[in-house]
């Protein structure tokens, strides 16, 4: 009955933010200057943690491995970002459409693994120090993340594998600056509900387990600064995580604000403006974050 309204797709059209008239070169160089800076501060950070002795603890093996997730993340979705500002739109063949979806995919489940173990890292420094140096060794870190990449690059295949067989619509433009997975299912007129399914799925072991993880850790965590008699060790506890806990909230709250909340609530302008926060804004503060502060990467630069 709608055979005719089924069509091979062969490319998909971004169309970005629209009517952006003056305002095209000025977003044009602002999103450019970003992703340099992105690029310059993630490589930094992994060159420094690599060279230098004393970035060689868990914690700063952790964030050398954050730089990497956000640099791939970020060179994903940045030039056809580009792209679509300098030209109103960017075209991009089917197949690449699912290789910018792999990859951005990748990055967002490897960073929910990592900051949870991350958050984990920070229990075991807090709460039984003593016994710190046996539980996160070089061994067990390796292993996590090695787990954690795995699964980045492994469960993406299984989304893609089933986006490949649905069946598309006349239709073939994304309002959106890159191939994100919701703009995409809307171009098909088969059945997306088991895509959908696989995908929530999914997000048990990736999303919800690894946060359900951080909110235990971060739950332990106060409840042994609490016990910490001094100000200036409460003070020195709290400092170990606030850059980590400060990552987490900016990621899952925009994670949340965008794939949690009901659709109707937002318009498609805020939820490419909160796209924009957790493609490039994310990966540009995640270094400034953990480094402005940290007198061991200052030191290390110096």
């Amino acid at each position: 009955m709608h055979e005719k309204n089924h069509t091979l797709v062969s490319e998909i059209v971004l169309l970005g933010f629209q009517n952006l008239h003056n305002f095209k070169i000025p977003l044009f160089s602002l999103f450019l200057l970003i992703y340099i800076m992105t690029v310059w501060e993630n490589v930094l950070i992994i060159v420094l943690v690599s060279s230098s002795r004393n970035l060689q603890s868990p914690m700063y093996f952790f964030l050398q491995q954050l730089s990497l997730s956000d640099l791939l993340e970020s060179t994903d979705i940045v030039p056809t970002l580009l792209q679509t500002v300098l030209n109103n739109r960017a075209i991009m063949s089917f197949c690449g459409c699912l290789i910018q979806l792999y990859f951005w995919g990748s990055s967002e489940i490897f960073e929910c693994l990592l900051l949870a173990v991350m958050s984990y890292d920070r229990y075991v420094v807090i709460c039984i120090p003593l016994r710190y140096s046996s539980i996160m060794s070089r061994r067990v870190c390796v292993e996590l993340i090695l787990i954690a990449w795995a699964l980045a690059f492994g469960l993406p295949v299984i989304t893609l594998n089933l986006v490949g067989t649905q069946q598309f619509c006349d239709r073939k433009n994304i309002d959106h600056f890159f191939c994100d997975f919701l703009p995409l299912l809307q171009l098909f007129c088969s059945d997306t509900s088991f895509v959908e399914y696989e995908v929530i799925f999914q997000m048990v072991p990736v999303v919800f387990i690894p946060f359900v993880l951080i909110i235990v850790s971060y739950v332990c965590i106060a409840h042994a600064i609490l016990k910490i008699v001094s100000n200036t060790g409460r003070q020195k506890a709290f400092f170990t995580c606030s850059s980590h806990l400060a990552v987490v909230s900016i990621f899952y709250g925009t994670l949340i604000a965008i794939y949690v909340a009901p659709p109707g609530k937002q318009s498609q302008t805020i939820s490419k403006v909160l796209s924009l926060l957790y493609t490039i804004v994310i990966p540009l503060v995640n270094p400034l974050i953990y480094s402005l502060r940290n007198a061991d990467i200052k030191e290390a630069f110096k």
